[in-house]
């Protein structure tokens, strides 16, 4: 029975997007230049060459398949081959790692424009609230400056009051 294509629901791929093969042999390139760069790798690699050229020099004719007097042609052949791919695979991982480079300095560069801009905007509600403190301060009477002007008011009003008394008394 054949299967009806339906317009209004999301039909089914089967291929896998590019970007996920892509991704998946970026992280191969990656796996591929950590693993070169082991100690490990150096010493399974001369270990490798160091079998081959025992076991081609001293194994009888028969079991050798590399020879000497020609210079170990595979083995050289071989050591040339991973060398040829090791090293675009290693520029392929130094590319995706500049790439992760050059997003988190954007990323960073953006992050210190929001720093800058939220920082400048404290510091001018600081200076606002310190503007209003101060302004709120200078209206602010307080109890030293209260008792003098009452003072100066009582000692006006009693010489208001003596001139009064004394202005009617003669």
């Amino acid at each position: 029975m054949a299967r009806e294509s339906r317009l209004d629901a999301p039909g089914r791929s089967t291929a896998r997007p590019r970007t996920t093969s892509r991704d998946r042999f970026g992280r191969f390139t990656e796996w591929v230049a950590r693993a070169m760069g082991t100690p490990a790798f150096l010493v399974i690699l001369s270990l490798f060459c160091v079998v081959w050229i025992v076991w081609n020099t001293l194994m009888p004719e028969h079991l050798r398949f590399d020879d000497a007097a020609l210079g170990f042609t595979a083995l050289t052949l071989m050591l040339s081959l991973q060398a040829s791919y090791a090293a675009p695979l290693i520029l392929l991982a130094q590319n995706r790692q500049d790439d992760r480079d050059r997003v988190q300095i954007e990323q960073d560069r953006q992050r210190a424009e929001r720093n800058l801009a939220d920082t400048e905007y404290l510091a001018r509600e600081i200076v606002a609230l310190r503007m209003a403190l101060e302004e709120r301060n200078s209206q602010t009477v307080t109890r030293d400056v209260l008792r003098q002007e009452l003072k100066t008011l009582l000692a006006e009003l009693e010489d208001t009051d003596d001139r009064a008394s004394g202005g009617a008394a003669s």
